[in-house]
C-alpha cells in the first residue's frame, strides 16, 4: 500500500512539474526597429513594438529598463543590430529564447513594415512578416499591432476596419486615418440641376411683362461645399456643411443661394443624410388677383390699381420680374452618397425644398481629391 501511495505522489510531481514547465512562457526581448523616412528614432519604435508584444501575453517580454542594464553590463553595441547573426548573439547574453526586431520604411505613399522573430537557441529565423500600409504616420503604432497578429496567426476580427483603413484607397474618411475632427474631406465644388414645380414653376415661364421671366423650370446651378466635421467616431461622422450657390445662369438668370446643413456620413458606405435652413435673393412685388371673362385670376401689380377708390382685393407678395429684390427662406432635405477612385471622392446628393407655393427638386454632384 504504502509503494502504491509513493508512485501516485512521484507520478503527480511530475505531472505538476510538467505543468508547469509547459506553462511557462518564452523569454523574448526587443531591441531597436530600424527606420528610415518617418520621424520616429529606432528607440522610439522599439519601445512601441515591446509594448504591443506584451499586450498580446504570448512571451515573457524582457523589460526595456532590463534590456538597456544588460546592455550597458555587456557594452553591446545595439544601434545596428537587426541581422539574425547580431539578434542571435546578443540573445544569449541577454539570456532570451526568442529576439523580436524589424524596420520600417516609407517609399513614397506607402510605409513597409517588416518584423522579424529570431529563435535563439537554433540560430535561425522563426517567423517573419512584410506588411505594406498607406502613408499614415500617426497610426504607426495601429501598423505594429496588425503586423503582430499577422506575425502570430491571431484572430483578426476586432482590427478588420482599422486594416482596411490603413491598407485599401477606397476606405472612406474615418477616424483611424483622420483624428482630427475639424479637418475638411469632403469639400469641393458642387454642380447640378434644379427644377421647380408647382406656382413657381408657373411664374418662371410667364412673359416678363406678365411678371414672369419667360425660362424654364430647369436650371443649371453651381457652388462649393464647406464641410466641417465635429464628430468622428466609429462608422460615422457628424458634420456642418455650407453650400453657397448660384442658379439660372445657362437662361440669363442670377439667383445666389447659401444653405446651411448638419449632416450625418456613414464611413464605410459613403452614404449621407443632410437638413437645414437656406435662404436665397429673388425678386417680389406687391399685388393682387382678379378673374378674367372666363373666370381665371389675373395678377395686377398694385400700381395697376386707377380708380380713385380703394383697391377692395387683398394685397399680397408674389415673385415677380417687375419687382423688388428680397430675400426668401426655405428648409433642405438632402441624402446622398459618396463614390471613390484611388484618392478622388464623388459625392453625389439629391435634395427637396419644399413651400406653400411649390417643390424644389435637385440634383448634384462634386468631387475633390483625399487628404493625406
Amino acid at each position: 500500500m504504502k509503494h502504491l501511495i509513493r508512485k501516485i505522489s512521484i507520478a503527480s510531481l511530475m505531472i505538476l512539474v510538467s505543468l508547469a514547465v509547459f506553462a511557462q512562457k518564452p523569454s523574448l526581448s526587443v531591441l531597436n526597429v530600424d527606420v528610415q523616412g518617418l520621424d520616429y528614432s529606432a528607440d522610439q519604435l522599439g519601445n512601441i513594438l515591446r509594448m504591443e508584444v506584451e499586450k498580446l501575453d504570448k512571451f515573457e517580454v524582457t523589460d526595456r529598463y532590463d534590456v538597456a542594464y544588460l546592455v550597458d553590463k555587456h557594452d553591446l553595441k545595439i544601434d545596428n543590430c537587426y541581422g539574425k547573426i547580431c539578434l542571435t548573439e546578443v540573445g544569449k547574453l541577454l539570456g532570451s529564447d526568442k529576439m523580436l526586431s524589424g524596420s520600417v520604411d516609407m517609399f513614397g505613399d506607402k510605409i513597409i513594415l517588416s518584423l522579424r522573430l529570431v529563435d535563439v537557441q537554433t540560430e535561425k529565423i522563426e517567423k517573419a512578416q512584410v506588411k505594406e500600409f498607406l502613408k499614415y504616420p500617426d497610426q504607426i503604432q495601429m501598423m505594429i499591432r496588425i503586423a503582430l497578429y499577422d506575425l502570430f496567426e491571431m484572430p483578426m476580427d476586432e482590427l478588420r476596419n482599422q486594416i482596411k483603413s490603413l491598407t485599401n484607397e477606397e476606405q472612406y474618411e474615418n477616424v483611424v486615418i483622420n483624428p482630427d475632427k475639424d479637418k475638411l474631406n469632403l469639400s469641393g465644388p458642387r454642380l447640378g440641376l434644379t427644377y421647380f414645380t408647382g406656382t413657381t414653376s408657373d411664374i418662371m415661364g410667364l412673359p416678363k411683362h406678365e411678371g414672369g421671366y419667360d425660362v424654364l423650370p430647369v436650371m443649371f446651378m453651381f457652388g462649393y461645399q464647406f464641410e466641417v466635421q465635429y464628430l468622428n467616431s466609429g462608422n460615422f461622422q457628424a458634420l456642418f456643411e455650407f453650400i453657397p450657390t448660384i442658379t439660372g445662369v445657362d437662361q440669363g438668370l442670377l439667383l445666389p443661394n447659401l444653405s446651411i446643413l448638419m449632416g450625418f456620413r456613414h464611413n464605410v458606405r459613403g452614404w449621407e443624410v443632410a437638413l437645414g435652413p437656406t435662404a436665397g435673393l429673388t425678386k417680389k412685388a406687391d399685388g393682387y388677383y382678379t378673374l378674367d371673362a372666363d373666370g381665371n385670376q389675373v395678377w395686377n401689380l398694385t400700381s395697376d390699381w386707377i380708380s380713385e377708390e380703394t383697391n377692395p382685393n387683398p394685397i399680397e407678395k408674389r415673385m415677380d420680374s417687375r419687382g423688388y429684390m428680397t430675400y426668401h427662406t426655405g428648409f433642405v432635405f438632402a441624402f446622398g452618397k459618396s463614390f471613390k477612385s484611388g484618392r478622388m471622392n464623388y459625392p453625389v446628393n439629391f435634395f427637396v425644398i419644399p413651400s406653400k407655393e411649390s417643390m424644389r427638386f435637385g440634383l448634384t454632384f462634386g468631387f475633390n481629391a483625399k487628404n493625406k
